[in-house]
């Protein structure tokens, strides 16, 4: 750990960017470049070799991908700039999408030799929805087999004619010619600079009345330099414009004109658009102002083995300090600040404060979550919270079992810290099939999580596949009964009972209705209770298949008591064995959930998702295009996409992305009934 000590940055200076999109696509090695080309390290390191700045853990290290996202910064042409690099793979997308209300600038990156894939259309598409400015960076200009005419002419008709060139690659690609800021006539590899100069112009005149009848009236050359750029702001946060620029991360090409866009056109925290800050239900707008109150954002929480859970956040508004006493959310127990830092991938630099605009993070607070807020506690009773981004929900299940059960406190310490650190991973107890499920994005996203626990707190799982939470019911109405009588030399046990069950609407509230109708006082009211609880037995453990049951209404009509015989335990038995009677008669059967699917997919996959989506027992309810992509609608049963993930992909050579929401349930066909009952096998104690 550094420690430094300098003056704060002044808002206008500072340009904040997360370099997302699909992985492979170079994003950490341009991160690598930029540090080089600015002078913060004196040799680049290489993602295969694992001695990057961005790629630092022992994981990454390990698969030769970012599985994380990582803060650099640098200083160039006198501003701060802070790059966030983030995870491309499917399964680690949720990690790229939090960082978003961080920055002003989303920076998608395209290889270009592969092109527009899957991650690249998500996250222009979260982007958007955020009212973020975007630029499109496409690296590896410099490959002879990579077409970029017919990628520049793909990105604008995909994502539109908003996306256009700010620079052009020179005929030997290795450079780039500026065509905004220079009305140049230098050669380029297609097209022409004054070409692209001209469609640029243009489009970001639009924007502004005045500079557009100047334009009309004088031609570009008579415009006025600020005007334009205000103009070039305005575009970006209108998303008006989408710039495009050209790099060699490897090679370095480009990457000059690279640093001069960020630090010279790319939008300023008193630029961008403000992040949707909310206090009570009434919108909050936060000032980049060191003199307000403290907000600053969380977007990421990670533990490090030397110092401990680690909160990075951005300053929206004020200045996070050294000693002093922040709030985190609606928290009336103020937190002491203790560790405040800039992060350079794996290094923490100290110093004494984080100003308005700026990315920083802080150590040793345990308190600290994801998505919370820190805040001076100015109107406690009313904290201020940001509205939080949706991110994909976690579908991807394994059952998971200690191999050590003396393991069980230290993984749930363990469990905790996991899930502080990752949005999209979640663990839950299945009550229906008794088992512990942890949920994430995909398998390698698990496997990673698996590997973190075996790593780091030395716990082992076994895993397998998720059993299907069935559900049982009845579907005709049918009698039961029950006499309980035991005598073992003392006082003994006695109660009967008799009942009829009968099936509920599927819509009703709770699932099941217990009456009382028994006349004449032939079960006092007191052993009610008894009954009822032997019936929930049931209905917990399961009559038929072991699953829990629900959709029953239970009416107690008939029974016996003995004055001195009589008590609770005898009529838990009644009820119970009386109610496994009644199910029996009842014709039971199991009911499998059902899911709502929303597929994403590009449209020359939707034949061949709808079918596959059919072989699934599932129906396609609609069909929705959304540019060269289309959204397939669709009911399925749940058993039918535990591992479906995978089998998209390989439909879709990759490009396809899917959630779901449970709908509802349905009877499970008939073979898996009938094997589920036949395997159970009841254990009941007299």
């Amino acid at each position: 750990m550094v420690a430094e000590d300098l003056s704060l940055p002044e808002p206008d200076t500072i340009r904040n960017l997360c370099l997302c999109g699909h992985t492979g696509g170079g994003k950490t090695t341009i991160a690598e470049r930029l540090l080089f080309a600015a002078g913060e390290i004196k040799r680049m390191g290489d993602v295969e070799h694992g001695n990057t700045v961005c790629d630092f853990t022992d994981e990454e290290q390990q698969h030769h991908h970012s599985l994380q996202p990582a803060v650099i910064h640098f200083d160039h042409e006198g501003h701060h700039v802070n790059v966030i690099d983030t995870p491309g793979m499917a399964d680690f997308v949720g990690h790229a999408i939090a960082c978003f209300p961080a920055v002003e600038t989303v920076v998608v990156v395209i290889d270009a030799v592969r092109g527009i894939e899957s991650e690249t259309r998500r996250l222009m598409q979260v982007a958007t929805e955020r009212n973020l400015p975007r630029m499109i960076l496409i690296n590896k200009m410099d490959l002879a087999e990579a077409d970029l005419e017919e990628l520049t002419n793909q990105i604008r008709e995909e994502f539109g004619d908003i996306c256009l060139p700010i620079n052009m690659p020179t005929p030997d690609r290795q450079g780039v010619i500026d065509v905004f800021e220079t009305d140049s006539h230098d050669p380029t590899l297609f097209s022409s600079a004054e070409d692209a100069h001209t469609r640029i112009v243009e489009q970001v005149i639009e924007v502004d009345d005045e500079l557009t009848e100047n334009y009309l009236e004088s031609g570009p050359n008579q415009l006025d330099p600020g005007r334009v750029h205000e103009a070039f702001e305005k575009a970006l946060r209108e998303a008006h414009l989408v710039p495009i620029v050209y790099v060699s991360a490897k090679s370095g090409a480009g990457v000059d004109k690279l640093l001069h866009v960020t630090a010279s056109l790319l939008p300023s925290p008193l630029e961008g658009n403000p992040r949707p800050f909310v206090k009570g239900d009434e919108p909050l707008h936060t000032e980049f102002d060191a003199a307000k109150p403290t907000i600053a954002h969380v977007f990421r929480v990670s533990t490090d083995k030397h110092i401990g859970k680690l909160g990075v956040f951005r300053v929206h508004q004020g200045v996070v300090r050294n000693r002093s006493e922040l709030y985190m959310d609606d928290s009336k127990k103020p937190l002491r600040v203790g560790h405040v830092m800039r992060l350079q991938g794996k290094e923490h630099v100290e110093t004494e404060a984080i100003g308005p605009g700026e990315i920083g993070a802080v150590s040793k607070l345990d308190e600290i979550h994801f998505d919370g807020v820190l805040h001076d506690g100015a109107t406690p009773d009313n904290p201020p919270h940001l509205v939080s981004l949706p991110l994909p929900k976690p579908m991807f299940g394994l059952a998971i079992e200690l191999k050590n059960h003396a393991d069980e406190t230290k993984f749930s310490s363990a469990i905790a810290k996991l899930q502080a650190e990752d949005p999209c991973f979640t663990l839950e107890r299945i009550g229906a099939t008794k088992q512990t499920v942890m949920r994430g994005l995909g398998e390698l996203h698990l496997r990673v999580v698996l590997e973190k626990l075996k790593a780091l707190y030395d716990i082992e799982l076994d895993t397998s596949q998720p059993k299907i939470a069935y559900r049982e019911t009845i579907t005709m109405p049918a009698e039961g009964h029950h006499r309980h009588k035991k005598q073992t030399g003392g006082a003994g046990q006695f109660g009967e009972v008799y009942l009829r069950v009968a099936p509920l609407p599927d819509d009703h509230e709770s699932g099941f209705e217990f009456v009382n109708a028994t006349v004449g006082g032939s079960i006092p009211r007191q052993f009610m209770p008894a009954i009822e609880k032997g019936i929930r037995q049931v209905l917990a453990d399961g009559a038929v298949a072991g699953y829990p049951m629900s959709g029953v209404r239970v009416e107690v009509y008939d029974g016996k008591h003995h004055d001195v015989d009589s008590k609770e335990i005898a009529f838990i038995t009644a009820g119970k064995k009386a109610f496994l009677e009644a199910v029996k008669k009842a014709k039971p059967i199991l009911l499998e959930p059902f899911v709502e699917v929303a597929i994403t997919t590009p449209s020359d996959f939707m034949g061949d998702v709808s079918g596959d989506i059919a072989t699934r027992r599932g129906r396609v309810n609609d069909t929705e295009m959304k540019g060269m992509n289309c959204v397939v609608k669709a009911v399925a049963p749940l058993g039918e996409l535990q591992s479906y993930a995978p089998q998209l992909r390989s439909i879709t050579s990759g490009a396809g992305s899917f959630s779901m929401t449970y709908s509802h349930d349905e009877p499970a066909p008939g073979d898996i009934q009938q094997a589920e009952m036949a395997a159970f096998q009841r254990h009941d104690d007299d």
